[in-house]
């Protein structure tokens, strides 16, 4: 039985993992740094000693990860093309990443109140479109793979914090930062693994 690793959004098998990385050239995705984690409860509590001001870091820097992340598999998708390429294999279309948010203006924007809600939105659209994109490029590659999309119920998240008058929204702000640590967390594995065979394949050709 083949080993299954997760990426990200989809399971693909150890071998052909390990086929792909060993025709291509080392590149310097794997000495990025992790993308990082946000504890919202942390958060959560520190804005409430600090009557809302420790909502400014969180949304930075969950902004500022998320901009981190989608730069990072950009170069991903590069290297798995020129591996297409090199191998004479058809490639897709790489399709632009999401916009890049503005992280000081979106940040200094929440003093506003309405913009959380806006920002809140867009985090859940721009993950969910992130991940169909990406398994729908890395399918090229792995054919045999699990579908494991994670469920955004943006509509749901709207519906709740409407009926709750806007306090819905701490929320749907926790669960947006969850989803974007489970999909850290799938990477992580795998970047980690794609760092191991490089490594092989520098000392052992």
């Amino acid at each position: 039985m083949e080993e299954l690793i997760k990426f990200g959004c989809s399971t693909i098998t150890l071998n052909n993992l390990n086929e792909l990385m060993f025709n291509m050239e080392p590149q310097k995705v794997t000495s990025l740094k992790s993308d990082q984690k946000i504890w919202f409860s942390m958060w959560f509590l520190g804005a409430i000693v600090t009557f809302g001001l420790a909502f400014f870091p969180m949304i930075y820097r969950l902004i500022e990860n998320r901009n981190y992340h989608f730069k990072k598999e950009e170069l991903l998708k590069e290297q798995v093309t020129k591996y297409l390429q090199n191998q004479n294999k058809p490639t897709q279309k790489i399709n632009p990443p999401p916009h890049m948010m503005n992280t000081k203006i979106w940040t200094t924007a929440i003093i506003l109140i309405f913009p959380i809600f806006i920002i809140t939105y867009l985090l859940s659209k721009d993950l969910a479109l992130h991940e169909a994109e990406q398994d729908k490029f890395l399918a090229q590659v792995f054919p045999e793979r699990i579908f494991m999309t994670q469920t955004i119920p943006i509509k749901t998240y709207a519906i709740i914090t409407i009926v709750t008058l806007g306090f819905g929204i701490i929320y749907w702000l926790y669960k947006v930062v969850n989803q974007y640590n489970a999909h850290y967390k799938a990477h992580l594995q795998v970047e980690k693994k794609i760092s191991s065979l490089m490594e092989e394949k520098k000392v052992d050709p």
